[in-house]
């Protein structure tokens, strides 16, 4: 099999977006769309990437090589159409002997099997192969003139004729060729149309008149949906979630108002997860077989156990930690905290730059406080530890296994294994005080009353 390299092109404005932000980096399911292309190409197992940066180009390259460092990014200053685009991919490519891979870091759901497809083709000797879709309202796309799979050229809308014009068969701009081939027919392609710029669908036409092959794949038209403005973005975000929710219920989720729930372009469920009403996913997040997670909950960067119980109206931030079967309650926050298997975090509490030991037991109303102000210091709660409700534990502090806690204590020290400690001012009660103070009151108010 021939090697392959990727040219994902990034360097739109991208005007319609109404934006600061770079087209390409605007996200769907947490990810930019630059990213959801590119994965796409990677099922090929790529030797080179190259992404063709512009408008915003320093914001592209940063969010390029945040998703590989080693990346090569190259920029096009001038927007000089497609074809001028892929050219200056060429010195990033010198000596690469395979194909190249004409993406588009605004068309985010070209699926991997389609590109496979592309490859098969080009292993049966198809010197040029392009990537066309049946549109329901051919509208702007450039048409595709062919015989069967068999290419002849590729009209752009504003420079076709009536005929033309009547073809349903359309270009998604992703294209396939030797690497060495595709530049020497961009080196060719010529300017004189309406917009007086240089389309990378003329290399058919030249292939052709050189001699060379060119065939046609084609795929369904939702993997060609592009993004150009906020309302196609919205769209694309529906139709990821669609599709991420089929597919988490095909592999045995239960999701039981899958219209409500949103995940993340890396959520990982397990089998026989229950994911109720309103969940929402941010990135990184696995869930084991056999959790719940109840209504209204939110979780990112976090990794959930086999049996676990979240919610509803927990959240789950980056770095919580869940073993088996710990229970994380309503109104409870998780952050950096490891919880280790059958512990308990049923209410109203904050845990945070923490270790729950086994067993453990978090009364109502818990706060690890965690910040000085300058820096983030941990606290350490041992195996079956009972925390009393609206205990405050003012790391860095341990309690140890099986210590207990008072409710409302401020615990500042360290509390040893088996020890109850207690952080608060002893009780006074005052006889008969509570009386007088509201017979003085309501007096006080019939006066102003009268």
């Amino acid at each position: 099999m021939r090697q392959t390299a990727l040219i994902v092109l990034a360097a739109g404005q991208g005007s319609r977006m109404k934006s600061d932000l770079p087209k390409v980096l605007h996200a769907v399911a947490h990810a930019p769309l630059l990213i959801h292309a590119w994965r796409s190409g990677e099922r090929l197992a790529p030797a080179r990437t190259v992404i063709v940066a512009g408008h915003g180009g320093d914001a592209v390259e940063s969010a390029a090589r945040a998703h590989d460092p080693g990346v090569a990014v190259v920029r096009q200053t001038e927007q000089l159409g497609t074809a001028h685009a892929v050219a200056q991919a060429r010195a990033a490519l010198d000596g690469f002997a395979g194909d190249a891979f004409v993406l588009y870091g605004d068309t985010p759901f070209i699926a991997p099997e389609t590109l496979e497809k592309m490859r098969a083709a080009r292993e049966d000797g198809a010197d040029v192969v392009v990537l066309g879709f049946e549109a329901a309202e051919p509208g702007r796309y450039g048409r595709l003139v062919a015989e069967g799979d068999r290419l002849e050229r590729i009209v752009e809308a504003k420079d076709a004729t009536p005929a033309e014009l009547a073809i349903t068969l359309c270009n998604s701009g992703v294209v396939a060729a030797d690497a060495e081939t595709l530049f020497d027919l961009i080196e060719q392609v010529g300017n004189d149309n309406a917009a007086g710029e240089y389309y990378l669908t003329d290399i058919v036409a030249l292939a052709r008149a050189g001699r060379m092959s060119a065939r046609v794949v084609v795929c369904a038209e939702a993997e060609t949906m592009g993004v150009n403005t906020r309302m196609d973005l919205a769209a694309a975000e529906a139709a990821f979630q669609a599709g991420k929710r089929a597919e988490a219920m095909a592999n045995g989720a239960t999701l039981t108002a899958p219209e409500t729930v949103f995940f993340a372009h890396d959520t990982m469920l397990g089998r026989d997860v229950v994911v109720e009403p309103h969940v929402v996913f941010g990135p990184g997040v696995t869930v084991e077989s056999g959790a719940t997670l109840r209504a209204f909950s939110h979780l990112e960067g976090c990794h959930v156990s086999e049996g676990c119980t979240i919610g509803p109206y927990a959240r789950l931030r980056p770095g919580a930690e869940l073993d088996r079967g710990v229970r994380v309650g309503n109104f409870v926050e998780v952050k950096a905290a490891q919880v280790a298997e059958g512990a308990k975090l049923n209410h109203l509490s904050y845990i945070g730059d923490a270790r729950v030991g086994a067993r453990a037991n978090i009364g109502a109303g818990t706060i690890t406080c965690n910040y000085d102000g300058v820096f983030k210091h941990r606290t350490d709660i041992g195996a079956d530890a009972f925390i009393g409700s609206n205990s405050a534990l003012v790391a860095p502090v341990r309690v140890g296994a099986g210590a207990m806690t008072g409710s409302g204590s401020v615990v500042t020290q360290d509390v040893p294994d088996g020890a109850l400690a207690l952080g608060r001012s002893k009780q006074v009660n005052k006889d008969g005080f509570a009386t007088r103070l509201m017979a003085k009151l309501r007096a006080a108010k019939a006066r102003k009353t009268n």
